[in-house]
């Protein structure tokens, strides 16, 4: 079964009545009209705004959303995203998108709120913290079945995996990585395209269990509900796709015809939306549109964004993700729904961040100055402390504090050995590997 907006019926007033409505009614309207499409309420499909209040007298809800069309309409700028019927993408410039652009260009391009003190400690810690929490995020949004902590332990250990999941994980994992490495400074063409998939679905399967790959002549892709069997997107014909796939490429490079500008993260969500519609692939679609949100951010030298896992706040709203899909697409092509809902989970997950920050340096101030001065240690030694207290069952190895800290073995051998030496640790070998965890001594550290 197709999945279907409700759409409003014809408006009972004839436009004689409802232009003398408007007329005496207009500041309350314009003002109703206005709280639709605020930061409060959200960019609101029929559905919701029906429910409104406090709405204007004397007007049917089905002639408001007319008068709210027509606002939208006449202020609505075009995208190169089309359908198949050639119809354009249209999208809304939002008063609050603006002032959330200004907060994030001031915050030094996209940097973020780090702090100064101690930036060059962090900055590789919690780069490998963000890119870490988005490729378990993104992976679990399609499907893997792997837990958020055993996930990262399977990281932060480099162990291989043991099944699809695991692999779905380290593979968005290692995308991750690859384009805060080297893809950020390339440009993208279909190599690009078909490199960042293939690592993508590397060593996983498609729902015929078969190896993911570019979508054949005569194959159409539905996307569905598993549980109640409900379609709510029939993937583009595979000719179409190859040719909007062209139009993708130069709208990502900047090679639009259309000059005007766009704000770097409207090009990336825009990015995230098209690959999403266009679905050129058997699998691993919804991780590459991701994907490719996260390069255009990096490329354009939103390097921040690499704290930011935005998939863990859109894994919590699914079906919101789902339906500002579906809203964008039968509500006249209207890509707004699509991006007022990626702003927003952007936003949160930059509050989290913040919140994320503060609350580590409250609860680690007194700590870090006591341990510093007692027993001499790093920052990395502090951090590596910090996080076995907060994971009870978490171990790490030598590979892995050199991975997270991004330090030579030499430095991260005598890290561990002198955590050893006073206590903090306990060692265990297990094949090649020598594992350490905590011991008491840490949690009388946080007491």
């Amino acid at each position: 079964m197709i999945f279907e907006l409700e759409k409003p019926k014809q408006p009972k007033e004839k436009m004689k009545e409802l232009a003398m409505i408007f007329s005496h009614q207009k500041e309350e309207v314009l003002d109703f009209v206005k709280k639709i499409d605020s930061w409060d309420s959200g960019y609101m499909y029929f559905d919701k705004m029906k429910y409104k209040e406090p709405a204007p007298q004397g007007m049917s809800k089905e002639s408001l959303w007319e008068i709210v069309k027509f606002s939208r309409h006449s202020r609505s700028l075009k995208t190169p995203i089309k359908d198949e019927d050639g119809n354009h993408f249209k999208w809304v410039k939002l008063d609050y998108f603006e002032e959330f652009f200004h907060e994030l260009d001031m915050n030094t391009g996209g940097e973020v709120s780090l702090p100064k003190d101690g930036y060059r400690a962090d900055s590789q810690r919690l780069i490998v913290r963000g890119i870490m929490e988005e490729a378990i995020a993104s992976s679990q949004l399609e499907g893997a079945a792997t837990s958020r902590q055993e996930a990262k332990k399977m990281l932060r250990e480099q162990r291989r995996p043991t099944n699809q999941s695991e692999q779905m994980i380290l593979n968005n994992y290692l995308i991750m990585k690859a384009i805060e490495g080297d893809y950020k400074d390339r440009r993208m063409d279909m190599d690009m395209i078909m490199d960042m998939h293939s690592l993508i679905t590397k060593n996983t399967f498609d729902s015929q269990g078969e190896k993911p790959r570019l979508r054949n002549d005569n194959e159409t892709v539905y996307i569905n509900d598993d549980v109640n069997g409900i379609i709510y997107h029939k993937a583009p014909g595979v000719d179409f796709v190859k040719r909007e796939l062209k139009e993708l490429m130069c709208f990502a490079n900047d090679e639009e015809e259309n000059d005007s500008f766009i704000h770097p993260v409207i090009k990336a969500i825009m990015l995230h939306f098209w690959i999403g519609y266009l679905h050129p692939f058997t699998d691993g679609n919804g991780r590459l549109a991701r994907s490719l949100f996260y390069w255009y951010l990096l490329k354009k030298g939103y390097w921040g964004f690499s704290y930011l896992p935005v998939s863990k706040n859109i894994k919590r709203s699914v079906k919101r993700y789902i339906m500002s899909y579906v809203y964008s697409e039968q509500d006249d092509n209207d890509l707004t729904y699509f991006l007022d809902y990626n702003i927003r989970k952007i936003r949160l997950a930059i509050d989290e961040f913040d919140t994320y920050l503060k609350q580590q340096a409250e609860k680690n101030s007194d700590m870090k100055k006591g341990v510093t001065e007692r027993y001499g240690f790093n920052e990395r030694q502090i951090q590596l402390l910090q996080y076995l207290h907060g994971d009870q069952g978490g171990r790490t190895n030598l590979k892995t504090h050199m991975h997270i800290n991004g330090v030579s073995k030499m430095t991260a051998i005598n890290d561990l050995k002198s955590l050893l030496e006073e206590g903090f640790l306990a060692s265990v070998k297990q094949g090649r590997n020598v594992y350490y965890s905590s011991t008491e001594k840490v949690n009388k550290l946080f007491k």
